[in-house]
């Protein structure tokens, strides 16, 4: 099983290396690592081809944002499962890829997805909060539940059949996405109950009150597009959730 690991990046000179380094990390045998960057202009490009034939793939050029970044490289990829690494975040530890490989192949699941730490910006070592998924059940998406998309690993075949990111949703893109395959499309999933990515503090939708509107109203609208019908609490139990997140 062939395992493409994307990682999109725009000026991000400050944490690249690290991200870089938790996936050459990896134990496992047979990964492909894809760089799509926007045209960064602080050093970035110069970082990720210091790695030379290490990255399998490097694509550098202006995008539409960060989603049609992700986009081109799950084009790009040639694997049979896609992992998506942000530019600040970085595995937590060598076996994460092979442990992802594993319970695919175990389960014969079409994705799978873990648990998740956010860690301070300026110290990996001080945890924020920690994102505990638990195992998923029909119907999960009702009551405000999603996994941590950094640790959503898909076959490449579910994007091929069911479509990659909207473009139109901002930062609830990726939650569309997975609404879309896991609760509409029924996918099968494997649950990983740990750790496997550590995300730095901080992100777009959730940093003021009116990103975290605008939040809600696309979550909302990613329920419509699909034809789909939340309860009238689901998409408010769905920022609560985060506040048992925090130690």
């Amino acid at each position: 099983m062939k395992v493409s690991i994307l990682t999109v990046v725009y000026n991000g000179a400050a944490t690249i290396r690290h991200s870089i380094e938790s996936v050459l990390g990896q134990d496992y045998p047979d990964i492909e690592y894809i760089i799509v960057d926007g045209n960064s202009k602080d050093g970035t490009q110069d970082i990720v081809r210091s790695y030379g034939d290490k990255i399998a793939r490097f694509l550098s050029e202006p995008d539409a944002g960060i989603y049609d970044a992700m986009n081109k490289g799950i084009q790009l990829a040639t694997g049979d499962v896609i992992g998506i690494l942000n530019a600040d975040d970085f595995y937590a530890y060598p076996s994460v890829v092979s442990e992802v490989a594993e319970a695919l192949a175990s389960s014969n699941a079409d994705a799978s997805y873990g648990d998740l730490e956010y860690i301070d910006a300026n110290d990996a070592t001080v945890v924020r909060r920690k994102w505990v998924s638990g195992a998923y059940k029909v119907g999960a998406f009702l009551n405000g539940w999603m996994p941590p998309h950094p640790t959503f690993f898909v076959k490449k075949e579910v994007y091929n059949t069911h479509g990659r990111f909207r473009l139109d949703l901002g930062s609830a893109a990726d939650y569309e996405l997975m609404l879309r395959f896991v609760h509409r499309e029924n996918i099968k999933l494997a649950y990983l109950p740990k750790v496997l990515v550590k995300m730095r503090a901080g992100g777009v939708s959730n940093s003021t009150l009116k990103n975290r509107i605008a939040a809600n109203q696309n979550d909302r609208l990613a329920w419509k597009i699909n034809n789909l019908k939340p309860r009238f609490y689901t998409l408010w139990l769905k920022p609560l959730r985060k506040i048992i997140q925090f130690i």
